[in-house]
């Protein structure tokens, strides 16, 4: 696997949200850098479990990161965003081993319920990891909360398998419209997660609004909006909003 700059993925991430460069300004400014480089990394672990046709190259990149993942807690990085994340946090080994998890999702869920089930132990590593990076233990994230943005991820990125069997049988087109309005429905409400993870969610939820509303290619917020909501949602939530 090319390890490349740091830079380099996370211009990957940042051409899918593009309304970072301003909500960004929201967040304290040491936690910018470690917070796009978390999110570029869920990218990168998701892109490999549900990207492709053909879920070998996925299951392959997976491997490579529960070593690298692994690494991490001895010190040891090949990956350029180790250099930015690797020092932060302690939990790598448990999202290494969480990393089965993550590919096992790749078949369609039976319903909303096992959709969030089947993510759950991937989520629960996932939102470890994030509170250590926030250094705020008031703020941190659940596992519904990373389960919600990543069932997200999967239906805004990788639409094919990401839609319920359950809502596909109730006929409505492809399911991605009652799939979005489920979603929004169930994602988790007032919890104190850290602003970063809030105005991601911000960004993710106003993309499914708009697929739950019949847009076929959801796509970025106009930059007024994005201020506006940035701004809302970096406003801390109960105890320890960073």
């Amino acid at each position: 696997m090319s390890t490349g700059e740091a830079g380099d993925f996370i211009v990957k991430w940042r051409g899918r949200w593009p309304e970072w460069a301003i909500a960004e300004v929201f967040l304290q400014a040491p936690w910018r850098a470690s917070a796009q480089a978390w999110f570029t990394l869920l990218q990168e672990l998701g892109d490999a479990a549900w990207g492709g046709d053909d879920p070998r190259p996925g299951e392959a990149k997976l491997g490579w990161w529960a070593e690298e993942l692994q690494g991490w807690a001895r010190g040891a990085r090949r990956h350029p965003l180790g250099r930015l994340l690797a020092p932060r946090a302690a939990s790598w080994p448990a999202l290494a081993a969480a990393l089965p998890t993550l590919q096992a999702s790749r078949a369609r869920p039976r319903d909303s319920t096992a959709a969030v089930a089947e993510l759950a132990p991937f989520a629960v590593a996932a939102a470890a990891i994030e509170s250590e990076l926030a250094a705020t233990p008031a703020a941190t994230a659940s596992s519904g909360d990373l389960a919600s943005a990543l069932l997200a991820e999967r239906l805004l990125h990788h639409r094919a398998g990401a839609v319920p069997l359950q809502l596909l049988a109730a006929g409505e087109g492809d399911g991605a419209r009652a799939w979005s309005a489920a979603l929004l429905d169930a994602w988790p409400a007032g919890a104190p997660v850290a602003a970063a993870r809030r105005i991601h969610a911000m960004l993710q939820r106003a993309r499914l609004a708009q697929l739950a509303a019949g847009t076929a290619e959801p796509g970025p917020l106009p930059p007024w909006r994005t201020a506006w909501q940035g701004w809302r949602a970096a406003r801390p939530r109960g105890a320890g909003g960073t």
